[in-house]
């Protein structure tokens, strides 16, 4: 009897003990359970994603990109016990494996050399189109081949012209009767004046009373023909092109610069430069012209120098290669190429900030000016004496991506650095601020 009793109690005890546990799941099982990591987290700390560092927050949670729990990161302490997202701290043995050099913001006048190519060029303004005054036909031809020099006042071609003949006939007839009509008589000789025919030549016809069938066509310049635009017995009108005579004692050099060298290349500045048919001797000469207009097909601006030719040993179309000297005209912040880190539209560098015992960088953007050989002008970001990082940049900021600070890929907006309070503040300087002395 006493072993029935004893069995159904514990039965209902058993019972009971099962009801409590389904009781208590269905209470508080559909709780977010508590991770280890959220016991642990300290005050301070922020809260950031593995797969996404740009994500921090204050408390946790999930990632809003991929949903992912969020996990803890302590922030980084300067030097001077504040905290920033911008401030990473390496160890010095990460800093010697990893070969980090720095190097000092310099302040000072850049200069810089310009390479450039192009190629020996006619000079415009020593170029002469020799024209047809008036109609005819070509009866003789003194210059048959391009490339001949010639000489101001030499006879190039004879021109047969029945208009001519005609306006000659008008100046006899009413050189008769001058002393009656001078009116007509000056409206005949200005007739032939119009086509270039000289004083001397209408005194001429009017004293012999003859008539000119074939006129001569004359250079008004000394120089080479580059062009003979007609052969014996063409037939010209008024003002159609019979050659063209260039002065080549006097060339331009034209010269393609890129869109990035132009900052560098002023009026008056410096060329020199070589062609390969007069190897060892360069010449000099300065800038004269900046083409205004961008060529959209090479992304050049087209340079002119002028060069002295007296011998003629340039020869037109002849490449040359070029070289330009040049400096701004004040002084300047300069830091070197290799510590510029590129983010699209920004630029960044590392600032040593480092105490005497632990090596700290700090995340800086900087405004770049042009480049000048292995240095950039610095507009704005630094000041002269700063130390920037110029080996192992990149260690420095991959280092810092994975800790979750900020790097050049993930980085708050220009201008702007969170404090240790997570509010907004001015973090880049304005541009040449005071360098110190």
């Amino acid at each position: 009897m006493m072993k029935k009793i004893l069995g159904s109690q514990i039965v209902r005890l058993v019972g009971a003990l099962v009801v409590g546990v389904m009781l208590g799941v269905w209470l508080w099982g559909g709780s977010t359970p508590v991770h280890n990591h959220e016991v642990a987290a300290e005050e301070g700390t922020i809260w950031t994603c593995s797969m996404h560092p740009q994500i921090r927050q204050s408390e946790p949670g999930a990632c809003p990109i991929c949903g992912m729990d969020l996990i803890p990161v302590r922030e980084k302490v300067t030097s001077n016990g504040s905290t920033s997202p911008f401030v990473y701290r390496m160890s010095a043995e990460a800093v010697a494996m990893a070969n980090i050099q720095t190097s000092p913001v310099i302040y000072q006048r850049p200069e810089t050399q310009v390479f450039l190519s192009g190629k020996v060029a006619v000079n415009e303004q020593r170029l002469r189109v020799i024209t047809a005054h008036y109609a005819g036909r070509i009866e003789n031809l003194f210059v048959d081949f391009t490339g001949q020099q010639v000489q101001k006042g030499d006879k190039l071609a004879t021109i047969y012209s029945p208009e001519l003949m005609t306006a000659q006939q008008e100046l006899l007839e009413t050189a008769k009767n001058k002393s009656l009509n001078r009116v007509l008589y000056h409206a005949a000789r200005e007739r032939l004046r119009l086509w270039k025919i000289t004083e001397k030549q209408m005194d001429h016809i009017e004293e012999t009373g003859e008539i000119v069938t074939e006129f001569d066509v004359y250079a008004d310049v000394s120089g080479v023909v580059l062009k003979r635009a007609v052969t014996k017995g063409d037939h010209v009108g008024r003002g159609s092109a019979l050659f063209e005579i260039a002065d080549l004692r006097e060339v331009w050099v034209l010269l393609d610069a890129y869109e990035d060298d132009l900052s560098w290349i002023q009026i008056g500045s410096q060329v020199n430069f070589t062609v390969a048919s007069l190897p060892g001797k360069v010449f000099t000469s300065k800038v004269t012209f900046i083409d205004p207009v961008i060529n959209p097909q090479t992304r050049t601006a087209s340079i002119r120098a002028v060069a002295a030719n007296a011998d003629l040993a340039l020869k037109v179309d002849l490449f040359a290669k070029a070289q330009i000297t040049s400096s701004v005209s004040k002084a300047a912040l300069l830091v070197p190429k290799s510590a510029v880190l590129w983010t699209g539209k920004r630029s960044v560098v590392y600032l040593d900030v480092s105490d005497k015992d632990t090596p700290t960088f700090k995340m800086q953007e900087v405004v770049l000016g042009p480049r000048t050989g292995d240095l950039y002008v610095v507009e704005g970001g630094v000041v002269e004496g700063d130390r920037v990082v110029t080996q192992g940049a990149f260690a420095v900021d991959a280092a810092a991506q994975l800790s979750g600070n900020y790097s050049m890929m993930n980085r708050p907006s220009s201008g702007i650095e969170v404090n240790k309070n997570n509010t907004l503040e001015k973090a880049v300087p304005s541009p040449m601020q005071g360098h110190r002395h």
